[in-house]
């Protein structure tokens, strides 16, 4: 029955981490996040590390990962010198906020990129084509709607 229960594990960890990558997360970082959610216990960095056959160097560099996007938490327990972790178990809220916050902030980057371009366009007036301009125009305005559906969507979150 062990064998059964850990073939079950595997698959359930190799399919939600398919829908985790789709979250900005490399394939490694999204099993070990569904690896540590599934965990009724935190975990260390040795136990990921054997659990999912990669190096404790992998793992760590995963886990500073998913604790920056605040997807798993170092947890304290008297007695254990090694760092513990643990996923959060909020998962619609924490991957929409993280996901959001990304496009949020890469919409509004390239916005004020391609504005810097639309001035550039601005003092160079006679050298550019109509079409451009108006392309340009319409890139511009694509980015403003991306930013103001997602800022709506954090406001709902």
């Amino acid at each position: 029955m062990r064998g059964s229960t850990e073939q079950i594990t595997n698959k359930i960890i190799m399919e939600f981490a398919k829908t985790i990558e789709m979250f900005g997360l490399t394939p490694v970082e999204a099993r070990l996040f569904v690896y540590l959610y599934l965990q009724e216990t935190p975990q260390t960095l040795d136990d990921m590390g054997e659990a999912l056959g990669k190096s404790k160097t992998s793992m760590s560099t995963s886990i500073r990962s998913l604790s920056d996007a605040n997807l798993v938490t170092r947890v304290w327990r008297k007695g254990v010198r090694k760092d513990l972790y643990e996923a959060n178990n909020q998962l619609f809220k924490t991957f929409m906020n993280n996901y959001v916050n990304r496009w949020i902030e890469a919409s509004s980057h390239q916005k004020d990129s391609l504005e810097t371009i639309q001035r550039e366009l601005d003092q160079n007036n006679g050298e550019n084509t109509l079409e451009i301009v108006n392309s340009l125009n319409d890139i511009i305005d694509f980015h403003k709607q991306v930013e103001t559906s997602f800022r709506h969507l954090a406001d709902e979150s």
